[in-house]
């Protein structure tokens, strides 16, 4: 197979740019992709850093000016790992130009922004897709397949959750995680599980949803600072197919590391997954005799989705930078076949969307379709 490179530019080297970073290092030898990424440029917040990072994660150049990165002829393709009060700006120049976009959940500061950027791109006609890594597990692929061979029958109940306890003490002080409705718990963690829920349980007619804050206020240099966004979140929820569901998604749930987990009941069986056990999804089958019944744990091997690209060994597992590896894998398929691949930016506006509907059925006690929005 004959081979091409094909320029990258990152935007952003924090948590995200450096995962990023890694998998456009590694994804052409784990997947013997034809398109081959050429670490092109870096940007950060200031030349230094970009100049530091550039260093350290392999890049040819560096700038602190995301324009110059994203007008720079040999930046083929853009990575905006960003934070979100920068997505809009630079998809909308990168468009405008012609170039493919790669953008991190979730797409802008507000569903107006995800709506711009959605119509942006589908006029501009480029390839587009929106970072969800954790469906992207080989188990959770697994599940998809699954559910769309029918295995569990049709399904009758979504219960989903993404937990984490990074906030849960109170103590902890204040940060721009806790400041402003984008940066909370219902802009940072909510986008990957309701993805999850279109993803396997199908699209979302209606919720109603109870947000709240429970820590209110944190430490600060200056003494106490209002925390101004959620720390967790409830939701109820119908699904166009008539299946019923519920969300929670919490910064505050003491113990819980990487609860993105989600149960499944189906007509014919069930499927369980947890993200703190990202190898393995658990099946039951109603088709089993019955003293023969019960969950059956199913260990991710070189015969599910992905996997073997990273390991001929079964229950060895991957991780989460295979997640984005993966990810980098499909959007360079895309840029290939010059066809964008899901999840698109229209799926990332789905999100929103759900995330709005969210917003407004609190504020008015009430449900909400997404049909409203």
């Amino acid at each position: 197979m004959e081979t091409q490179k094909i320029g990258i530019g990152i935007i952003g080297a924090g948590y995200m740019g450096k995962a990023h970073s890694v998998a456009y290092a590694s994804v052409g030898a784990v997947f013997n992709t034809r398109l081959r990424p050429v670490l092109e440029m870096i940007c950060t917040s200031t030349a230094d850093g970009a100049q530091q990072r550039a260093q350290e994660f392999g890049f040819n150049r560096s700038t602190g000016d995301w324009r110059q990165l994203v007008n720079d002829p040999k930046v083929e393709a853009v990575i905006i790992a960003s934070p979100q009060d920068t997505h809009k700006d630079i998809a909308l120049a990168a468009f405008e130009i012609g170039k493919p976009v790669f953008c991190e959940k979730p797409l802008g500061l507000s569903l107006e922004e995800a709506r711009i950027l959605t119509q942006k791109a589908d006029q501009a006609g480029v390839v587009n897709m929106t970072g969800f890594n954790y469906i992207r597990t080989p188990a959770s692929q697994l599940a998809r397949e699954m559910i769309k061979a029918g295995e569990i029958g049709d399904i009758t109940y979504f219960r989903g959750e993404h937990t984490e306890d990074f906030l849960a003490d109170p103590k902890l002080p204040a940060t721009w995680r806790t400041d402003g409705r984008a940066q909370g718990n219902m802009g940072d963690l909510s986008p990957h599980i309701l993805n999850a829920a279109f993803a396997l349980a199908g699209p979302i007619k209606s919720l109603i949803a109870d947000i709240e804050t429970v820590h209110t206020t944190r430490p600060s240099p200056t003494g106490p600072r209002a925390v101004t966004n959620d720390d967790q979140a409830h939701m109820l929820c119908r699904f166009e197919s008539g299946a019923m569901g519920s969300l929670y998604i919490s910064r505050i749930a003491t113990g819980r590391k990487m609860g993105y987990a989600y149960d499944i009941y189906g007509t014919k069986g069930a499927i369980r997954f947890d993200g703190e056990d990202q190898n393995a999804v658990w099946l039951y089958r109603m088709d089993q005799r019955r003293d023969r019944q019960g969950f059956t744990k199913i260990l991710t091997g070189p015969e599910h989705p992905d996997y073997k690209a990273f390991c001929l060994g079964p229950g060895h597992g991957t991780g989460y930078q295979d997640q984005i590896i993966i990810e980098a894998r499909d959007f360079l398929k895309a840029l290939e076949a010059k066809q964008s691949m899901w999840p698109t930016f229209r799926d990332g506006l789905k999100v929103s969307e759900a995330i709005e509907a969210a917003f407004l059925s609190h504020t008015e006690r009430r449900w909400v379709t997404l049909s409203e929005i």
